[in-house]
């Protein structure tokens, strides 16, 4: 009686044991085409602790991926959640606070779409930015930490283009120019905090050109031409 109740806690334990140690080794899985499937888990080189963990299905990342800094406290440094229908994953970064850093798609290891940037340790937006296969195309606005707008810039092809604004946190356009294949190109007039213009030209290619006008007040003072290099000196030493 003895050695069947002992031949039957080894079994038991046995199948017990077996079981934990599948449980403990059950990821980082290949299918029958060597492709990962279900659950993986990647760990930093130097202290093995873990790096990420996400699933897959037959090679494609499926579901949240959770991504750790190389901490003790393991620490959510990133999540992603991929789309079931695309190649994207909707992107979340933290700081060890937890507090968000920005936001936004990844497609195709590339910025699509609006990314968000949060002020530090705020739930403030910094900057909306939006991309195109990992460029800036379209509007970038920047916010204040109260929430209001600070600047706005138009971008084609990651290079700025378009007009630009600069406001005051009272709303008032401080400046307010035009780009072209990423350098000033137009008419730009700049004003002070209480809405006067401090002075107004054209810009061609990034240089001052033609009449500049300069203000005190909202009054006009005196008028430069900066396309005369002469006439730039006399009025300096002026």
């Amino acid at each position: 009686m003895k050695k069947i109740k002992f031949c039957f806690f080894n079994v038991f334990f046995f199948i017990l044991f077996s079981q934990t140690l599948m449980a403990q080794t059950d990821f980082n899985k290949l299918d029958a085409q060597e492709k990962k499937h279900g659950l993986w888990k990647g760990f930093y080189e130097e202290s093995k602790r873990p790096r990420y963990e996400g699933a897959f299905e037959h090679g494609k990342e499926i579901g949240m991926f959770q991504f750790f800094d190389d901490t003790k406290a393991k620490s959510i440094v990133a999540t992603r959640e991929f789309n079931a229908n695309d190649n994207s994953a909707y992107t979340i970064f933290f700081d060890q606070a937890k507090n968000k850093v920005s936001e936004g798609v990844v497609l195709n290891k590339l910025f699509e779409g609006p990314w968000k940037y949060y002020h530090q340790a705020s739930k403030i937006v910094m900057t909306i930015e939006n991309y195109k296969a990992g460029k800036l195309e379209g509007l970038r606005s920047v916010f204040y930490p109260n929430g209001k707008l600070a600047e706005e810039t138009n971008y084609k092809n990651n290079l700025k283009e378009g007009v630009y604004k600069k406001y005051s946190e009272n709303g008032i356009v401080l400046e307010e120019s035009i780009y072209k294949n990423n350098e000033y190109n137009g008419l730009s007039v700049f004003k002070d905090p209480d809405g006067n213009v401090v002075s107004k030209g054209q810009f061609v290619k990034g240089k001052k050109a033609g009449i500049w006008q300069f203000f005190e007040k909202g009054k006009l003072t005196k008028e430069i031409d900066m396309s005369n290099l002469q006439s730039i000196s006399k009025a300096n030493r002026n």
